[in-house]
């Protein structure tokens, strides 16, 4: 009798991180539409998308504080939390809706998902995290996969106005986001997601609304109904849900699987992009999306449980 077999990962932690990443693929798509359709900036834009999450993150952070299994965060982890939490959510995304307005929906995808390679070495370097075969192979997948899909893409964006500029802003939100992937891995198993995710998020949108109140023009904030509603479905889609689904999966899979798993974000984007922002896709897109799928694929493919390492 053959012995049983069991997933590298577990399955739900798979699909947790999977749906929570292609609904952050999202937030370029509604961001573009709604510079679009708006006329806004990036920073009220943002304050908006906080607006509606605000509630969502002091509830939960209230109802976790309140439960008899809470942890007490030390006063380092409560420094790190909000650091993380202004990394992740405030400048991150700052950046990346600045960049937003300079590049495609495409090739912001593209820049943006270089971070899960600064956080396998982040773990390598920082927390002497081995990198393993598996991981290694999937990495190479993925990358290979987004660098075959957005060639042509790079190549026509260049002729537009802050291109490079923009480039160079979601580079950095890349950097930023990595830190906060790569930091949030080693906290939340001490305090738990949803604790972990709501008190971060919190930092994140205090940072924001200073921002908005030196810097902001609120008379924006009155222009019409169409910005409100775009600012409630980032918070919602694009910021709520995704933000407590992949702080589960990192509890369950780590934050290296988490970000390989990402990888399949590019191609939402890429499928939600032609249909929403009438972006072109081309045979190269193709060919990468099928070595991005096959790069997460690999992540759940099975072995005997004596080649699974001991906690």
């Amino acid at each position: 009798m053959q012995p049983p077999v069991r997933p590298t990962i577990p399955i739900a932690g798979f699909l947790i991180t999977l749906l929570g990443a292609i609904l952050f693929s999202t937030k370029a798509i509604i961001v573009k539409l709604a510079f679009g359709a708006t006329h806004t900036d990036a920073l009220t834009l943002l304050t908006l998308r906080m607006v509606f999450a605000l509630p969502f993150y002091m509830g939960v952070a209230l109802f976790v504080s309140g439960k008899k299994a809470n942890v007490r965060m030390t006063r380092p982890q409560w420094l790190l939390v909000i650091l993380l939490g202004m990394l992740g959510y405030y400048v991150s995304s700052l950046l990346d809706f600045m960049g937003l307005q300079y590049v495609s929906a495409g090739l912001e995808r593209l820049l943006l998902f270089l971070y899960p390679s600064f956080v396998v070495f982040i773990n390598a370097l920082v927390f002497k995290q081995r990198i393993t075969g598996v991981q290694k192979w999937a990495l190479l997948l993925t990358y290979l996969g987004i660098a075959v899909a957005y060639a042509g893409e790079l190549t026509m964006d260049t002729g537009r106005p802050g291109f490079y500029l923009g480039s160079f802003l979601v580079f950095l939100c890349a950097i930023t986001y990595s830190i906060y992937i790569a930091g949030s891995g080693k906290l939340i198993p001490l305090v738990g997601p949803n604790k972990f995710t709501a008190y971060a998020m919190l930092a994140a949108t205090a940072g924001i609304f200073t921002h908005f109140a030196l810097a902001g023009q609120g008379e924006i904030l009155t222009a019409g109904r169409a910005l409100w509603g775009y600012g409630l479905l980032l918070a919602i889609f694009s910021t709520v849900l995704p933000s407590f689904l992949i702080s589960q999966g990192l509890k369950r899979i780590g934050a290296n699987n988490v970000a390989i798993i990402s990888g399949i974000g590019p191609i939402s984007t890429i499928a939600q992009a032609y249909f929403l922002l009438n972006e072109r896709i081309f045979a190269a897109q193709i060919m990468g999306t099928v070595l991005v799928v096959l790069g997460v694929l690999l992540l759940s493919w099975k072995r005997p449980p004596t080649a699974v390492a001991a906690g």
